[in-house]
């Protein structure tokens, strides 16, 4: 029996052919014991800072949280339960107190997820 050889097949790249090599990375200057200068010291505007007051009513704790001088949030953090939040209303929204007459307050909100 006399084996017949068969021709080899050239296996097709699946690159095309006019691929260009990347350049070559180049290294970072070696003089980088200096830090970057730091930004001039700003001095916080204490308008702009969060007032919060904390008062003991019992077992239970409210924080008031002011921005010049004008009540945005409180927290209540009671003995049993986790702490609430109410929220002043800053866009007229369907979420108005459906107490007095001028009261704009949220309804209260529980902190479901924390990142």
């Amino acid at each position: 029996m006399a084996q017949t050889e068969q021709p080899k097949q050239t296996k097709k790249s699946s690159q095309p052919d006019n691929l260009i090599p990347l350049p070559e990375i180049p290294e970072l200057p070696r003089d980088l014991t200096d830090p970057p200068p730091l930004p001039p010291d700003i001095p916080p505007d204490p308008e702009l800072e969060t007032q919060v007051t904390i008062i003991k009513r019992g077992e239970d704790t409210i924080e008031e949280h002011r921005i010049n001088g004008e009540l945005l949030m409180i927290k209540v953090i009671p003995r049993i339960g986790p702490p609430y939040y109410l929220k002043k209303n800053t866009g007229r929204g369907s979420h108005t107190h459906a107490g007095e007459a001028g009261i704009d307050v949220s309804p209260p909100m529980w902190q479901l997820f924390k990142f």
